[in-house]
Order: C-alpha cells, then sequence, then structure tokens
C-alpha cells in the first residue's frame, strides 16, 4: 500500500493493510488505520530517521520516542519497521487497542519493539519525539499537552493529526496554553497535522500539581466524581445513567457483589456502595482514564475498600458464571462510528460472567430496542421502566 512522503506525495512504505482490529470490532465501516496515521508518519519521518540504526540494524534509541492514541498500532508498527526503533513508548487508553497492538506486532514480526505504559509523568521523561492521535475531548487533549509540556525534553517535537471532521479551533487554543508553537500542514486525504514544540512549562517544579483529574460534587447523588480528560462525561452524571440509579435498591436484593460494566467515572460504582453497604463493587472499563478515574471516585468519597477498580477489555478476565449483578450503560458508537458491537460484545460478556439466576441491569435509549438481543444473549429479560428517552430492562441469567 502507498504512503506518503514529508512532503505529501505518494511513496511506498509500511504495509497497513496487514493490520487488525481484534479483539475490537471488526466490520466493513470499521477500520484498523486511516490517512491521520499515514501523514503523522510522514510528518514525523524527519526526527525518527535521525534516531534509526544503521541499515539492517536495530537500534533502542526509541525509547527518546513517545506515540499516543495509536489505535490498533499503525503508528508504532510503522515506526518500529521504517526506522529499525526498538524500546518505543506507547500509551493506549483502551485495552482493546493494546490487545490488537500486541496482537499485529506478533503477526508482523514486530514483538518486543515497545513497551505499553500508562500516561502519566514518566511516560514523557527525556522524550523528544511524540507522535499522537489526536483526540476528540478538549479535556483529553490539556490533560496529555500538559504532561508533555512539563515532563518531555525542552526540544521536544510533538507531530499531532486527526481527521478534519474531528479538528476545531478550540484545539489550536488549548495547544496554544502548553505550547509556544502550533503550526498546522496542509490538508491530505481529509486529515491535517499540527506541528507543536516550545512547551511553556518549561522550569515548573516536578512536584507542582497537575491538573487532571478534575473533581465535582454531584448534590443528587450527594456524591464527588472525579474525572481524567478521556472519561466519558467527565466528571458530569450522564442522563442515562442518571435514570438507571433509580433502580438501584431492585437490583438483586440481598447480592453481596456487583460489577460496574463500562463503569465511566465510577458514578454507578459509588452510588451503589454508597446506598448498598453490604455490596462490594468492581468498577471495569476498557478505559484507562475511566478505570484511574473510577479510583479516585471511591476514593474521594471514602469508599475505597468496598470499590475496587479494574482495566479489561469485556471483563476478559473475570471468572465464568462468577457475578451476582452486573450494571450497565453500553456505548452505542465505537470510536467517531455508531455501531451496535459493542454492546452485543458487552451483552455477550455479561451472559458469560453472570451465575445462573444473576441479573444484568441495562440502560438505553428507546431507538436502540436491545430487549430482543438481551433475552437472546443473557435470559428472560424484563423491561421495569420507561421514561421520555430511556428503557431500563432487567435480564435474568438462564440456567437456575
Amino acid at each position: 500500500m502507498d504512503g506518503i512522503d514529508s512532503t505529501g506525495t505518494d511513496a511506498p512504505g509500511f504495509d497497513f493493510t496487514r493490520l487488525r482490529r481484534f479483539p475490537d470490532i471488526e466490520a466493513e465501516n470499521l477500520f484498523a488505520h486511516d490517512a491521520t496515521d499515514e501523514l503523522i508518519l510522514a510528518e514525523a519521518a524527519a526526527p525518527l530517521a535521525a534516531l534509526a540504526g544503521e541499515a539492517g540494524q536495530e537500534t533502542h534509541d526509541g525509547g527518546s520516542v513517545a506515540i499516543v492514541g495509536d489505535r490498533y498500532g499503525a503508528l508504532t508498527l510503522a515506526t518500529a519497521e521504517n526506522h529499525r526503533l526498538s524500546g518505543l513508548r506507547v500509551h493506549q487508553d483502551g485495552r482493546s487497542g493494546e490487545l490488537a497492538l500486541s496482537a499485529n506486532a506478533e503477526a508482523l514480526g514486530l514483538s518486543g519493539r515497545f513497551v505499553s505504559r500508562p500516561l502519566d509523568r514518566e511516560f514523557f521523561a527525556g522524550v523528544g519525539t511524540v507522535l499522537w492521535q489526536l483526540p476528540r475531548s478538549l479535556d483529553e487533549l490539556a490533560e496529555t499537552a500538559e504532561l508533555i509540556s512539563r515532563f518531555a525534553r525542552p526540544d521536544v517535537q510533538v507531530v499531532a493529526g486527526g481527521r478534519i471532521k474531528h479538528m476545531t479551533l478550540a484545539m489550536n487554543t488549548v495547544l496554544g496554553q502548553y505550547f509556544e508553537n502550533v503550526a498546522p500542514t496542509r490538508a491530505w486525504r481529509k486529515s491535517r497535522a499540527l506541528l507543536v514544540s516550545g512547551p511553556r512549562a518549561v522550569g515548573t517544579a516536578p512536584d507542582a500539581a497537575l491538573a487532571f483529574p478534575h473533581e465535582e460534587f454531584n448534590e443528587p447523588l450527594g456524591l464527588w466524581l472525579c474525572a481524567h480528560g478521556a472519561t466519558f462525561a467527565g466528571t458530569k452524571l450522564d442522563i442515562g445513567t442518571r435514570y438507571l440509579l433509580d433502580f438501584m435498591e431492585q437490583m438483586r436484593p440481598g447480592a453481596s457483589a456487583a460489577i460496574d460494566l463500562g463503569c465511566g467515572n465510577g458514578a454507578v460504582a459509588a452510588a451503589l456502595a454508597s446506598a448498598r453497604p453490604q455490596l462490594r463493587v468492581t468498577a471495569t472499563d476498557q478505559s484507562a482514564a475511566a478505570v484511574a478515574s473510577a479510583g479516585a471516585t471511591a476514593a474521594r468519597n471514602g469508599l475505597e475498600g468496598r470499590v475496587t477498580a479494574v482495566q479489561d477489555d469485556a471483563m476478559a478476565g473475570f471468572a465464568p458464571a462468577s457475578a451476582e449483578l452486573v450494571v450497565l450503560n453500553p456505548p452505542f458508537h465505537v470510536g467517531a462510528t455508531v455501531h451496535a458491537g459493542i454492546a452485543l460484545k458487552l451483552f455477550d460478556a455479561a451472559a458469560r460472567v453472570l451465575a445462573p439466576g444473576g441479573e444484568l441491569w441495562t440502560v438505553y435509549n428507546h431507538h436502540l430496542d436491545y430487549r430482543h438481543q438481551l433475552q437472546e444473549r443473557v435470559g428472560p429479560t424484563w423491561v421495569k421502566g420507561r421514561n421520555n428517552k430511556f428503557t431500563v430492562a432487567v435480564s435474568v441469567k438462564a440456567g437456575v
């Protein structure tokens, strides 16, 4: 497959068609890479080439390269293969993306060329080049920009990019708060790159407090909600979750343990643990930011001993037939694409993890009408409530 060189002209390069999304949702309208990956790699070609070893040799100088937001490995594996680099630092918020990167690396013979790490101050220490698939959330953008600006090298070069339809001038404004120079490139195949340099935070005390996670007191819940930048809904309580929580006392009375599946900022886990002292709640999400947020929410409300936050892809690490109660507000999109696949994946996960007689409580928009799918995949399903927008249903795992 053709790529582009640093001038934007077509040039041979990494074969992106070899990449898969698995274990994330795969479909004809969902792809493992886009033009933004190619554009970022082209714009970063010069600094990456300067790190490369002699032809045919591998170099560990990739340790000064950080890659953020690589969805399924396009940026990481193309950098490793094209520039013969290893030791690349990679952060992907989604666990399914980490698993896809690992699987793609093994299939392409590139395992061991990178290390997946949390997004924190240590991640950017000593980094001189950052490749960054831009997020759509301004909070996520700001959290990452602050970390780069404060902890990467003063001469760090950031090559960020995104699809033009998802980019706004507000992104330039946010980046301009942390960097002296933010220069857009010309558009290419509906993508654009931003060349960013000159961190403003050089010299900031290393132990100075970071802006994230944010926190906000939710009056109706009587709880503090905490959120890192990539967390869905931030510190807010989305209206579907708010409606689901109206049914807390009906959820498997007498249960001693519950799972908040797709926990986001941990509002459901914290509310359950607070309202039902006998419950121990596991908050789980494939998003690293969500899991960190749920942990922070639990700690802020004094619930550390009763809420445990775990990153996992659709409860893959949970034992079959082990759960009494699962509570779920499923997403109805995969990335920027509206797609039911992720909800169905989570229904199947709940069916596997629930013990016979265990309950799955789900909230969803009326137009999605998941009742048939829940009945087919989990067990007998009853609608317990409907308001002007949402349906709440309970499904009981068959086999009692």
